[in-house]
Order: C-alpha cells, then sequence, then structure tokens
C-alpha cells in the first residue's frame, strides 16, 4: 500500500469515529509505524510501505479507536521539545504543565546554580527539562512509585542529565523532612510539583483516555483535592531557604485555596499564572 494511502486511510477512521484530533493522531501513528518523520507521510506518499509496516499502523489505530491515548501506543509523549518515555506507574506529560516549566526559568539566571525538588516526578518531564534548559542545576525527584522513578531516570539518561539527578522514593517529602532539621542544611532554591488535584469524586467522570491509562495514584486529590497541596506547601515552607519559591501546577479553580495556603505557611509574592487557554494553571511564591 502507498504511503499516503495508508495514512489517509487511517485518519478517515479517527475522523468518522469523532476522535478530537483524527488528523494528527493519524500523522504520529502512522509515521511511528513506518518508523519515519512525520513530513515523509506527504514528502513520500507515493512510495510503497512493507506489508509488516501497514499491519503495525493498522494495529496502532485499533489501540486509538479503543480508547489508548496516542502517547501510550507509542510507549512516548513530546513535552518541551523533547520526547519523554512512559510507563504504566506515570501520567503522560501534558502541554499544560509547559506553563510551569516557562514560570520557573523566568525566574533563573540560566548561569545560576540553582538545587531543585521535584515532588510526584513521575515520567521526570518536569525534573529533566529544568536541568536540560538549566545546565548549572541540579535536582531532587520525589515519587512513591519505584516504577515511575525507573522511568525518570530513564529520560534522564537520554537527555544527558543523570549525573544532576538523584531520584528519592517516598511519600511526598516525608524523606526529606529530617534534612530540614539539620543546622547545616542550606534548603532548596525551589520547589516545584504536578501533584494529584482531581477531586476524587469526579475521577469517575474524566475521559476514557484517563480513567483507563493513567494512574489513580498520580490524579486522587482526595475529597477536596487538595491533599497533596497541603503536605507540600506545609513542608516546602521547611524545605526552601530564605526567599526560595514554590512553583505548583493547580486545577482551574483552586488558585484562592492555594493562596490561602500559601500565606498561612509564611509565603508571599504571591503569582497566579494562565495557561494558553486562559485557565489558572500555575501559583508561585516566595518564602519570607
Amino acid at each position: 500500500m502507498e504511503i499516503g494511502r495508508l495514512y489517509r486511510s487511517v485518519r478517515n477512521r479517527f475522523r468518522e469515529a469523532g476522535l478530537e484530533t483524527p488528523d494528527l493522531d493519524a500523522r504520529l501513528l502512522v509515521s511511528a509505524a513506518l518508523d519515519l518523520p512525520v513530513s515523509a507521510l506527504l514528502l513520500q506518499e507515493h512510495e510503497r510501505s512493507d506489508e509488516a509496516s501497514v499491519e503495525l499502523a493498522n494495529s496502532h489505530a485499533e489501540k486509538r479507536l479503543a480508547g489508548m491515548p496516542v502517547g501510550r501506543i507509542l510507549g512516548e509523549r513530546e513535552f518541551y521539545g523533547r520526547r519523554f518515555l512512559l510507563n504504566a506507574a506515570t501520567l503522560e506529560p501534558r502541554p499544560d504543565t509547559e506553563t510551569l516549566i516557562d514560570a520557573v526559568l523566568a525566574r533563573c539566571d540560566p548561569k545560576s546554580a540553582p538545587v531543585l525538588c521535584d515532588i510526584g516526578t513521575g515520567t521526570g518531564a518536569i525534573a529533566v527539562t529544568l536541568l536540560a534548559e538549566l545546565p548549572l542545576s541540579r535536582m531532587v525527584a520525589v515519587d512513591l512509585a519505584p516504577d515511575a522513578l525507573r522511568c525518570a531516570l530513564l529520560n534522564a539518561e537520554q537527555h544527558h542529565v543523570t549525573n544532576r539527578l538523584l531520584p528519592v522514593c517516598a511519600d511526598y517529602t516525608s524523606a526529606l523532612r529530617p534534612a530540614a532539621g539539620n543546622a547545616e542544611w542550606a534548603g532548596f532554591d525551589w520547589v516545584v510539583s504536578n501533584p494529584p488535584y482531581i477531586r476524587t469524586a469526579v475521577l469517575q467522570d474524566l475521559s476514557r483516555e484517563v480513567v483507563q491509562h493513567d494512574p489513580e495514584l498520580a490524579l486522587d486529590g482526595g475529597e477536596d483535592g487538595l491533599e497533596a497541596y497541603r503536605i507540600i506547601v506545609a513542608d516546602a515552607a521547611h524545605l526552601l531557604r530564605k526567599e526560595g519559591r514554590i512553583a505548583l501546577e493547580i486545577g482551574f479553580d483552586q488558585a484562592a485555596d492555594l493562596k490561602n495556603q500559601l500565606r498561612h505557611h509564611g509565603f508571599g509574592a504571591i503569582e497566579i499564572i494562565r495557561d494558553l487557554s486562559g485557565n489558572d494553571r500555575v501559583v508561585l511564591a516566595q518564602k519570607l
């Protein structure tokens, strides 16, 4: 079958099924099955693809039509211009989280050497991206799931930042609390996190792509969606150096609650950053 015909066949099936981004999904899945760059689907559309590649492309299409996200099918997802491997213990990094990266980078001198901590690192998308963008920085990456930490380490290796990443298997900041009581502890420059913030009662209302393929541990924020923030903000007040900063991804309706929590724990200079859709997405604050 010709490459162009194969792509259009998959694309049309996706359109008929009412997928949200049928053309993009088809381009990504078909080009991956053919082991070609996406541009080749047009430039080489009259060339013939081998039978095994056609079979693989159709297998990818069937999985997508059954509700599996493209990233899960391919085992990787792009984030901030880099490819990140996924596994069953990790969320897919999403474009909205790039707002957090932009916010931190805008407040960091690229020649500085900050020490950061990423709570609930998952794939390591936030941690690895910040290490790559800040070549003198160092990062502690924390996650409760060992498989998530293994994935983060693979991504750190892939992007050549392993020597500046320290993985810690722990429940939020529990393993770091003893350090905060040490007189020699200088404190982190940044604590960053994209914690679980979905209310338990609405988890079942999420799309089937999320419900069936994202780990509940990384989604469930408790009864009010704020359980993780209460722990992280309270501990960050002790883990950060004076004038250190915290950056948290939030749900669209959680800004007011986070402001109150931050003020209660002695943070000031609070900022709310919106994403490209205009929703509140990141809260920033400074330890006073």
